[in-house]
């Protein structure tokens, strides 16, 4: 009986330190968590050490004593670093998924990453992306590479834009749209429409 009862309490525990993360922003778009993330980081490393966490924490009326504030930051912590990277802090802020979503959006990426590696790079849109009806391509501003590159922009993690974008991006990317859209169905039909799935 005490085993089960230890259990449970470590798991309500858990999911009160889980709600706090999330409290942090409630359940905001990607770039109120980019905007949130860049003010926390005071020294500019691109990741948050405890006391740039904590600080946060205070700077945003989040008041969970310095012990919980630990152990959020152990949980948020998913490489054992001793530091929050940018994808680290999205992961434990937006909203659970549900699984159809999940797979709705894994069945984008595979239709967006032509040669299968799992990585979309510029070779990837070549032939699915048509740029030459973007605007700027057509006022001469831009070649089609570059549109391309503006076009994976929108995916890439804002700390890492290398012009490739992976599954873990995608799912970023499209976690902070899913959090803004209530219905399973609708956002299902929305994913099938805008990739052609």
């Amino acid at each position: 009986m005490q085993c089960r009862s230890s259990g449970s309490s470590a798991s309500r525990e858990a999911r009160r330190e889980s709600r706090v993360s999330e409290g942090i922003l409630g359940h905001g778009h990607v770039l109120d968590s980019v905007r949130t993330f860049r003010i926390m980081d005071d020294d500019g490393s691109k990741s948050l050490n405890f006391q740039e966490f904590d600080k946060g924490l205070e700077n945003y009326g989040v008041s969970v004593g310095r012990d919980r504030a630990q152990r959020i930051f152990a949980m948020m912590d998913k490489d054992g670093s001793g530091t929050i990277n940018f994808d680290e802090f999205l992961e434990n802020l937006r909203p659970p998924m549900s699984s159809a979503r999940k797979q709705t959006i894994d069945q984008a990426f595979q239709k967006f990453d032509k040669t299968g590696d799992g990585v979309v790079t510029i070779e990837d849109l070549q032939g699915v992306y048509n740029g030459k009806h973007h605007p700027k391509y057509k006022s001469g501003e831009w070649t089609e590479e570059q549109v391309f590159r503006s076009f994976l922009e929108n995916f890439d993690s804002p700390y890492d834009k290398d012009g490739k974008v992976t599954l873990e991006e995608f799912v970023n990317y499209y976690s902070g749209v899913s959090a803004s859209v209530d219905s399973d169905e609708y956002f299902i039909t929305m994913m099938k429409n805008a990739w052609k799935l």
